[in-house]
């Protein structure tokens, strides 16, 4: 068989078999937990679950959102929810350098609970893969803190809201409810 005959065929096949990995390979990373020491694998711990990603900065004007964020965790995290927090210096340098001034800013202000993960970079070349990859699924890179991803069971992305668009407001809300009606893949 010619070599061109054979592009054709076996290119159409290596892209079908590689686009469910790219799908699930969403959260094949791994981040240390703010503070903490040892990396999380985030497919291994929250693959499976509902997850609405979020890029925050504990000293911007939007930090009030750590509340909502707090309160749709802490009502959804039964049926197999988690808010995962990434704080960020991207935009005007409003986040701690310190991560320990960042965790108490956190818990003692705004009583955050939710998993909140080391000092990334969201945007340009230095964003972290999995930005980088939430970008790419969505079209849309944060532009300003606290820009919110939804992931559903499956490790897609189906949902994003800029920075404005507050915790609670009701797209986001419908969008929880309707992700974790969604049955749980199979391994």
């Amino acid at each position: 068989m010619p070599m061109k005959t054979m592009r054709y065929i076996l290119l159409p096949l290596l892209l079908a078999l590689a686009a469910p990995a790219a799908a699930s390979g969403l959260l094949e990373r791994s981040y240390r937990p703010l503070t903490g020491k040892t990396p999380v694998d985030l497919a291994a711990t929250y693959g499976g679950q509902v997850l609405l990603i979020v890029n925050t900065a504990s000293k911007c004007g939007l930090a009030p959102q750590f509340e909502g964020l707090e309160a749709l965790h802490a009502r959804y995290r039964e049926r197999g929810f988690s808010v995962l927090g990434f704080p960020s210096a991207d935009f005007r340098g409003q986040e701690y350098e310190d991560e320990e001034k960042i965790m108490e800013f956190c818990t003692l202000t705004y009583g955050v609970k939710f998993p909140m993960f080391e000092r990334v970079h969201v945007v340009g070349d230095q964003a972290t893969p999995l930005f980088r990859d939430l970008a790419d699924a969505t079209g849309h890179w944060p532009r300003w803190n606290f820009h919110k991803y939804l992931v559903g069971r499956d490790g897609k992305v189906i949902g994003s809201w800029e920075s404005r668009t507050s915790p609670e407001d009701p797209r986001i809300v419908e969008a929880i409810e309707r992700a974790l009606r969604a049955p749980v893949p199979a391994d």
